[in-house]
């Protein structure tokens, strides 16, 4: 059976085909929305089974660490190839063959036998992930070529990234309340076959039609980059100094980014248009997406151990705790068209950054025992924050890029978007880590064995009490959940510290033109000539002058 989209491809990549004037385009959103669901789950339900992982595997804290962040960082290292791929090849194509690869990565992270094989795996899920993303984002473009309908298909398809990433903790709560911890990631098995189903029927081909050849060097330089780049950092973050190796990887991964950058200014066709950069909205966006990924990421990472280990909750009870995080994701999201109509996108994506870095401080102020009203309260701010940023940004950088170009360009945006997600579990993880061994007081005559798998991490130090004297072992969860508190407490705090400083950024960035200003797109909100505030494509401000066409 033919797609009742599919009249007939579009390979202009701006959705100027019968697609726009049949009303299933709503339903191929939905096909869409399912797949970044999906991928939004799987980067966050991992973190309730974290506890399960780390008893049957047992993994040392490094590898806890990986385990976090190898999706994220295979992710964020080929999505902009695998945007300009998708591109090339067709938007929809791309999609069909990441979800199929999805599903086998998933089979292979089920059954890991081993900490090892459970990080390639999630490293494989980032591979076919990286298709996944931005190509769903692309495909928008294609379906909804009026500005008006795609800011709020945006909305939606945002409500549904956000949502997965605030629903994986329940999901994976749920399963884990029933069945081993392999079966948050069997759960993608039925939902990809769905996807491939509908997807082939509903969704329709899109690509650029002048997509140049395939620059295999600029592939190369890009995943180095970004993968040397990060992994420099969360070395620098867990070690300091120690080792020259540490040093000698980021130096190696921002020259690979250099180069990078270098030579896409120079090819004709370039696998990434860096020039978008030019714009102030598009630097807005993608900083601020990847700020804000940053703070929220690896404290919520964090959080779930907080709520399973220090303060008892099943993992269920945990996944029910993090809930107003998934209900403010969705109601952020679906309210984003709105907001930035009514109030004007410099306004609302200030705002949004400046509540997420206030919602984050007050997890600074979290103890063992603190009432469940402050932690509730902090992650409803969070994720309604989060929703309106995610949408908002995301609708800022496909509406300044070019048509033909979407796939590269909602690349950058997922890039940045997992990018910060690697580098929050990264970043503040090395953080609270730290400060977790450098506070955590063992006590004496403890086998030092014993002592060092306590030093590893929280769930290494629950496993060595369950092995001593009462006492004992009273004492070490006492002094390991007061050090893993106060690491999480201070990570809050830096973490708050970047969200208000993306805050100022976002705002400098989105600041009113001058009269000079004259060139004017409606329908992407590159200007008005009237000195009022840029807004997003498709929610434009409301003033009394109307924009020049």
């Amino acid at each position: 059976m033919s797609s009742p989209l599919a009249v007939r491809p579009d390979h202009t990549g701006d959705g100027r085909s019968d697609h726009r004037r049949s009303g299933h385009r709503w339903t191929g959103l939905g096909v869409l929305v399912l797949a970044v669901t999906l991928v939004a789950v799987d980067a966050t339900v991992l973190s309730l089974a974290i506890p399960s992982i780390t008893e049957t595997l047992r993994p040392s804290g490094t590898q806890l660490l990986w385990i976090g962040d190898a999706y994220s960082f295979v992710l964020a290292g080929l999505l902009v190839s695998m945007g300009a791929l998708s591109d090339r090849l067709g938007r929809k194509r791309v999609l069909l063959a990441g979800s199929a690869a999805f599903g086998a990565a998933s089979l292979l992270a089920a059954y890991a036998p081993s900490p090892g094989w459970l990080i390639l795996a999630r490293a494989l899920l980032g591979v076919a992930g990286a298709t996944i993303m931005p190509s769903t984002l692309s495909l928008i473009r294609a379906l909804f070529p009026d500005a008006r309908e795609r800011a709020t298909a945006i909305g939606i398809w945002g409500a549904g990234a956000t949502a997965g990433a605030a629903l994986g903790p329940l999901v994976g709560g749920v399963l884990l309340e029933h069945f081993w911890w392999g079966s948050v990631f069997l759960l993608n098995l039925p939902v990809m076959v769905l996807l491939l189903v509908f997807g082939a029927w509903l969704l329709p081909e899109s690509r650029d039609p002048r997509p140049g050849r395939w620059d295999m060097p600029s592939v190369l330089l890009s995943m180095a980059g970004v993968i040397g780049a990060v992994y420099g950092i969360k070395e620098f973050a867990a070690h300091g100094l120690t080792s020259w190796t540490t040093p000698a990887t980021f130096v190696l991964g921002a020259a690979a980014l250099a180069l990078f950058v270098r030579r896409q200014l120079r090819l004709p066709t370039p696998l990434l248009e860096v020039r978008l950069f030019r714009d102030p909205r598009f630097t807005a966006a993608v900083v601020s997406s990847l700020i804000s990924l940053i703070g929220l990421s690896g404290v919520i990472f964090f959080m779930s151990q907080y709520l399973q280990l220090v303060r008892g909750y099943s993992p269920l009870s945990a996944g029910v705790a993090e809930l107003p995080a998934f209900v403010g994701s969705v109601v952020g999201g679906l309210l984003t068209a709105r907001l930035a109509r009514r109030a004007g996108a410099r306004r609302v994506l200030t705002v949004s950054l400046l509540v997420m870095g206030l919602g984050i401080a007050v997890l600074g102020l979290i103890r063992v025992d603190s009432a469940y009203l402050l932690i509730g309260s902090s992650f409803l701010a969070l994720g309604t924050a989060e929703g309106v940023v995610y949408t908002l940004s995301s609708d800022l950088v496909l509406g300044t890029a070019p048509a033909d170009k979407a796939g590269a360009a909602s690349a950058v945006s997922e890039t940045a978007y997992e990018l910060g997600a690697a580098l929050g579990i990264a970043l503040v993880g090395s953080v609270v880590t730290a400060l977790y061994a450098g506070s955590l007081t063992v006590p004496p005559n403890t086998d030092p064995a014993l002592a060092d798998q306590a030093g590893q991490s929280l769930g290494g130090a629950v496993q060595a009490a369950a092995t001593l004297p009462g006492d004992l072992a009273g004492q070490l969860l006492t002094s390991a959940n007061n050090a893993f508190v106060h690491g999480i407490n201070i990570a809050a705090w830096v973490s708050a510290a970047l969200l208000l400083a993306s805050a100022a950024f976002a705002r400098h960035l989105l600041r009113p033109r001058n009269n000079n200003d004259t060139n004017t797109n409606a329908n992407t909100g590159t200007g008005t000539g009237t000195g009022t505030t840029p807004t997003a494509p498709g929610l434009p401000e409301t003033h009394s002058e109307p924009a020049h066409h």
